[in-house]
């Protein structure tokens, strides 16, 4: 092989590697909202778990993604260590559907049906599809579908041009003795090993070595150690992913490894022990495309039929590796590692952000109820709640931000905006709780209380209040348009009433009915009341802008305040009835 043929070998290879790559990621992206309903449906029955993995991995064309995936769910809590293990089994099997993909290259004949079968015949039509779908489609599935098919012309591509260049390798003396050496059973598994474990990726392993096949020297009995090393070799992705995460996850991890590590090793005693006993004719047939594919299926596939009964016990290896301690280890939602499935990392987030948004209305309700009956205990636990929301702002922002760099589906990107933007009210909300407290505390420790009368005001405005936090936070967990259109006849409602309260405490000031001092609290209780309910309608504004995928709240606001329809009005005379201050004078 000359400099020409080497960079030819290069070039292919590149294009081989970033078109699987390619390829996996427009699979994953168009698929990646309907592992949701995988998840969902998850037992903890073996051959529900062992499909599950198959099938995702068949989809997005590599164990290693699927592997990481699983590491990343059992960190996260979505899934157990003894879901995960099935999983992984299936995922084994589900991986060496590419090399069945990767065998087309290797068909040969003059026949036409033959000729339609080969990639060369179908991937230019294919490419072009793609392309008109990636450029001038507006659909996002459409691009999804586009990426998917420009990566597997240049995957084709690419395997065409190393075979190509390898071709030439057959007629070369040494590269025959090179060969020789991976006869040794060993020897092949290792080389398998670090290959895969170099590329990360046992799907590429085996297609370079379908394109090495084409040189006629690869035989059965050197592809077949090879291929068990590239199992193994495979579970290095994993290993990586695990570091950082906790127990269950790093055992997930070690299971992937043992499941290939004890397959290969029974299969390889297996293969000596018949080697040493009679002689095996068919290890010395030349290896093609379809051989290789047939090797990587068999061995997968048996390895799992023999290992899928003691999926337990491969749970207790993995445990008498990693042991338990006193602490409990703790789950966090938040796993960048998610980030390969751009839809279940969403998905996690608004799991978190739901938790922050009930933090928020317990610290609201606790606080309100501070007013006339003050606690120092329950005071402590809404700044302990607020400082919490501070928290899940910082690592769900944080997060949040960084999953946004991903290659999201738009739906995800919007779902994304959304979460940024309500973490802010959510967070907002809760600071507002702890004014509330200071407040209480203030006229606790100063023995200063209300009038009757104001006393009955605030408890008619915080009602109000309470429930329009209530119906912005169940609106955003439940996604309820609906309901989240029923905050702002609300909040217009408890605008009015702050605006009749503060005429009234001014009446009660100029009869000394009321203190300077105390004054100035309950302006300020009022004023704090006010923006925790205009936060609770940007709340609802973002829910409903954002179901119709757009993010305009000036636009929104002004709508709401100069084009109230008749159920807005509807709205705002039964929250006017419900919550009116006019019979508490009597």
């Amino acid at each position: 092989m000359d400099l020409f043929g080497i960079l030819e070998l290069i070039g292919g290879l590149a294009l081989f590697l970033f078109g699987m790559s390619l390829m996996g990621t427009g699979l994953e992206k168009s698929a990646g909202n309907r592992l949701k309903g995988f998840l969902e449906r998850l037992t903890s029955s073996k051959l529900n778990g062992f499909l599950l993995g198959m099938v995702v991995t068949a989809v997005i064309q590599s164990s290693s993604a699927t592997t990481v995936m699983v590491v990343g769910f059992v960190n996260s809590g979505i899934m157990t260590l003894n879901q995960a293990i099935n999983v992984i089994m299936g995922a084994n099997v589900g991986t060496t559907i590419t090399s069945w993909i990767l065998s087309l290259a290797g068909i040969k004949g003059d026949n036409l049906f033959v000729k339609l079968l080969k990639p060369s015949s179908f991937t230019p039509v294919l490419a072009l599809v793609g392309i008109i779908f990636y450029l001038f489609v507006k659909k996002e599935k459409k691009k999804d579908m586009g990426i998917v098919l420009l990566g597997f012309a240049t995957l084709i591509y690419g395997m065409e041009a190393m075979s190509d260049a390898v071709e030439p390798l057959g007629r070369v003396e040494g590269f025959r003795n090179i060969l020789l050496m991976f006869s040794n059973p060993v020897l092949g598994v290792l080389v398998g090993a670090v290959f895969t474990a170099i590329i990360q990726s046992s799907s590429a392993s085996v297609g370079i070595l379908q394109a090495l096949s084409t040189t006629g020297q690869i035989t059965l009995g050197t592809a077949i150690p090879i291929i068990m090393g590239q199992n193994i070799g495979t579970t290095v992705t994993a290993l990586i992913s695990s570091v950082g995460t906790n127990k269950n996850a790093r055992r997930a991890a070690l299971v992937h490894l043992y499941f290939n590590v004890i397959g290969t090793v029974v299969f390889l005693i297996g293969f000596t022990i018949l080697k040493s006993i009679i002689t095996l004719a068919f290890l010395d047939l030349t290896a093609n495309h379809a051989t290789i594919a047939l090797i990587h299926t068999g061995f997968n596939v048996t390895c799992t039929a023999i290992l899928l009964p003691f999926s337990r016990s491969l749970e207790k290896l993995a445990f008498m590796t990693i042991r338990e301690d006193s602490e409990k280890d703790k789950i966090s939602l938040l796993d960048p590692r998610l980030f390969s499935t751009p839809a279940i990392a969403i998905n996690q987030s608004i799991t978190v952000t739901k938790e922050m948004a009930n933090i928020s209305l317990a610290a609201v309700k606790e606080a309100f109820a501070l007013v006339n009956d003050y606690d120092e205990n329950k005071a402590l636990k809404i700044k302990e709640a607020e400082e919490k929301t501070d928290a899940y702002e910082d690592a769900l922002g944080t997060y949040l931000v960084k999953l946004s760099g991903q290659n999201l589906s738009k739906r995800d990107n919007t779902e994304a905006a959304k979460l940024l933007y309500l973490i802010g009210e959510f967070e907002r909300i809760a600071d507002y709780s702890v004014d509330v407290v200071e407040s209480a505390q203030e006229m606790y420790e100063k023995k200063i209380q209300f009038s009757e009368f104001a006393k009955r005001e605030l408890k008619v405005i915080m009602s109000a209040v309470t429930e329009i936090v209530e119906t912005a936070i169940t609106s955003f967990c439940r996604d309820d348009v609906l309901l989240a259109a029923r905050v702002d006849p609300l909040e217009e409602v408890i605008d009015n009433l702050k605006d009749e309260i503060k005429k009234q405490h001014i009446v009660r000031l100029q009869q000394n009915e009321c203190t300077i001092e105390l004054g100035f609290i309950f302006s300020d209780l009022l004023t704090v009341l006010e923006r925790i309910s205009d936060h609770c309608s940007n709340i609802a504004g973002c829910i409903i802008e954002m179901s119709h995928d757009r993010m305009d709240m000036h636009n929104y606001l002004y709508r709401v305040k100069h084009e109230l329809n008749n159920e807005f009005r509807r709205m705002f005379k039964e929250y006017s009835e419900k919550y009116s201050i006019s019979g508490i004078y009597n």
